[in-house]
This record gives structure tokens, C-alpha cells and sequence, in this order.
């Protein structure tokens, strides 16, 4: 029926978001979903040169960055990500996914995301540790992240100005950069205060 895999996958993602009445959030992850994947660039894909022509602009659509785990993404890669979809990325940003290989356990804060990226990005979402507990440094720093993000987009919108308000009294990135140690040392003692408080808890 179809002449591609990505006109056939384009065909059914957007014939289920119009029967849904297009939702305001609704995620397309492409086959081709990290560069890693792509033949032989994400510009050069075929595959994703139709996801992007045919998938309906509100459909949103999901990228690693350069391998499944990316250790760093680039202003320049996203650049040419949206122009092949047409759309800014949702980044599902698997740094500290460890479903892989459960013998690991990571610990350390949000890093390897260059400066101003939130303003090339649709959305992000954060592929945790498998453990619940060890997510706490993961997910403070990105955190710590995001308020710098905001804190430094150079042409943020009403809301995004109304954030940057209502955060304007957190702990760190207050001058809008960010520093993975500091967001470390942040993290790390409010997660000692989380700890002692459980401690005091009856029952513990």
C-alpha cells in the first residue's frame, strides 16, 4: 500500500492524532532516531526527509542525538535535526539509562549539553536510572539545568518569562550559567537533608 516504511509510519501516526482530536502533546519516535541510526546523515536520510514532509506539524518527534546514549549534544546536530523534520526535537536524552546494563548506577550531574540548546528543542525528556532512589542527582541537576536554560534564552516568551520569574528565588544558576559541579554540590546536599528527613520519619 505504501511505497516507504516512512510514509506508512507517517500515514498512521497522523491518521491516530486526528482521531484523538490532535492533542497538544503527542510523540512520534522515527525509526531512525539518533545519527548513529541514520544513512548516511540525518539530512541525507530519506527516511527522515519524508517523516518530516509527510508527519503533521503538531506531532512531535523524538531524538537521542548522536548514539542511543549521547554523552554530548550540539546546538549544531539539532540545527540540522529540525531542518530534516521540520520541527524542533523532543530530546529523549538517555544519559543515565541504565536498562542496558543494570551493574551500573549513574550518579553524576546533567552534563555534556551545550549552552542555549532549550531554545532548539521542543521538549526533553529524561531516561532515568532503573533504581528509583539513584535518580535524585540526575533529575536535581536537570533541574539546575533547565533554570539556567531559562534564565539565559535569549528571546523567551511571556511564559517563559513568567518562570524565569517564579524561579528567580531558587539556588543556583542564578546569573544563568551552568555548572555541573555546583548543580552537584546543590543536589548533593539537598539530598542528605531528603535522607536525614526520612531518617526522622516514624517507622524508619
Amino acid at each position: 500500500v505504501f511505497p516507504s516504511l516512512a510514509q506508512a509510519q507517517a500515514s498512521v501516526a497522523n491518521e491516530v492524532y486526528q482521531e484523538l482530536g490532535q492533542p497538544s502533546v503527542f510523540l512520534f519516535c522515527p525509526t531512525e532516531y539518533c545519527s548513529s541510526l541514520c544513512s548516511p546523515s540525518p539530512s541525507q536520510s530519506c527516511y527522515l526527509q519524508t517523516i518530516g514532509q509527510e508527519l503533521l506539524p503538531g506531532i512531535g518527534v523524538i531524538w537521542t542525538g548522536p548514539k542511543v546514549v549521547s554523552q554530548e549534544l550540539s546546538a549544531v546536530l539539532l540545527e540540522e535535526v529540525e531542518a530534516v523534520l521540520r520541527r524542533r526535537p523532543v530530546i529523549w536524552d538517555n544519559l543515565y539509562a541504565n536498562d542496558y546494563d543494570c551493574r551500573r548506577v549513574f550518579l553524576g550531574p546533567y552534563m555534556g549539553r551545550a549552552p542555549g540548546l532549550m531554545s532548539r528543542l521542543h521538549g526533553l525528556l529524561l531516561n532515568p536510572n532503573c533504581e528509583l532512589q539513584a535518580n535524585f542527582i540526575p533529575i536535581h541537576t536537570l533541574g539546575t539545568w533547565f533554570r539556567s536554560e531559562l534564565a539565559s534564552c535569549a528571546h523567551p516568551d511571556h511564559a517563559g518569562m513568567e518562570v524565569v520569574a517564579a524561579l528567580g528565588d531558587s539556588q543556583g544558576a542564578q546569573d544563568g550559567s551552568y555548572s555541573p559541579q555546583e548543580a552537584l554540590e546543590l543536589a548533593l546536599r539537598d539530598w542528605v537533608a531528603e535522607i536525614n528527613q526520612q531518617a526522622l520519619e516514624p517507622g524508619r
